[in-house]
């Protein structure tokens, strides 16, 4: 179970990438039926931190309280900088017991120099993701995703991309239900998932974006429907061939992938919270057949509907 979770700060912090990570865990959002973290913030040597921005955080905590976290979460620093060994030994312990490592932007030169990425797909921000592979050669570095967890460890991609790794976490141990309460409170979408793009291919006009909002809250409306390129396309007023391309430019994912996305978590959603049979979610979440819904859930999260179920729905009614 995930409830304790230590941040370590380093020199050269980024604050955005700090301040993600104490969003998503450090805020007690119960009052709205979402989780609360026993939540540090640590430094090997407490006192002020610089930030890349030039001010300093204070930090009063030393390590010690990441000797038992279920989660060790390391933001953005200016990689470069030399690592405190103590660190080090921290993210090497927390992998050897099976704990939760997460790293956020540059926060994955840590992992490399802890050696725990060894063997391990990872990444980082595509400005990095040479840098890392040179860092650590044994590491297989996808630029592409938003994250990778490979084995309990991982590493996102540039900046927010931080916030879709945390939830990730948060949504493995904890549902589906639990992720949805963090996002709608961070007013971020929570369905995007490790294998999006982290390239945005083009400058996002106005005009398209409100055309891609009206049809995926059409789409999320309608679920249970089959849908074609062709008829989102003529819902939004494009050529099929323009509203495919324009739609990977703009969400880093086909129009497929998208769809296929949202029905699994909204399958998840209605296994963690009611008592509808496995049929009647796969009907109703457009899968059409629970052997479908039972086939993405294998590839994607690695369990079926009825061992998923088992575990969150049990949780969440408890």
């Amino acid at each position: 179970m995930l409830h304790k979770v230590v941040c370590v700060t380093l020199p050269g912090l980024g604050p955005f990438e700090f301040g993600l990570i104490c969003e998503v865990f450090g805020m007690d959002r119960s009052e709205h039926g979402g989780p609360s973290f026993d939540f540090h913030v640590t430094a090997a040597e407490p006192g002020p931190i610089r930030t890349k921005l030039g001010f300093d955080i204070i930090v009063t905590e030393d390590l010690s309280a990441a000797g038992d976290a279920d989660l060790i979460a390391i933001p953005a620093y200016e990689a470069g900088e030399a690592i405190h060994p103590e660190i080090l030994r921290v993210v090497r312990e927390a992998e050897a017991r099976g704990a939760w490592v997460l790293s956020v932007c540059s926060g994955a030169f840590v992992l490399a120099a802890a050696g725990i990425l060894n063997g391990r797909r990872s990444t980082t921000h595509w400005m990095y993701t040479d840098a890392l592979a040179r860092a650590c050669p044994l590491t297989e570095v996808d630029p592409d995703v938003l994250f990778v967890e490979d084995r309990r460890v991982v590493t996102g991609a540039g900046t927010a991309a931080g916030i879709d790794a945390a939830l990730h976490i948060v949504r493995k141990e904890l549902g589906a239900s639990a992720a949805n309460v963090i996002a709608r409170r961070m007013v971020v979408p929570p369905q995007r998932d490790g294998g999006q793009s982290q390239f945005i291919q083009e400058p996002v006009a106005e005009f398209r974006s409100d055309s891609f909002a009206a049809v995926t809250d059409w789409m999320l409306r309608n679920l249970d429907q089959e849908f074609t390129v062709d008829h989102l396309a003529r819902r939004s007023l494009m050529s099929p061939r323009t509203f495919a391309r324009r739609f990977r430019a703009d969400l880093g994912t086909t129009p497929t992938a998208w769809l296929n996305r949202q029905r699994l978590l909204r399958a998840q959603q209605l296994l963690e919270e009611t008592g509808l049979s496995l049929a009647e979610i796969a009907a109703s979440t457009g899968f059409g057949a629970a052997a479908v819904m039972r086939h993405h859930f294998l590839k994607v999260l690695q369990t079926t509907p009825t061992a998923y179920r088992r575990t969150f729905g049990s949780h969440r009614a408890g």
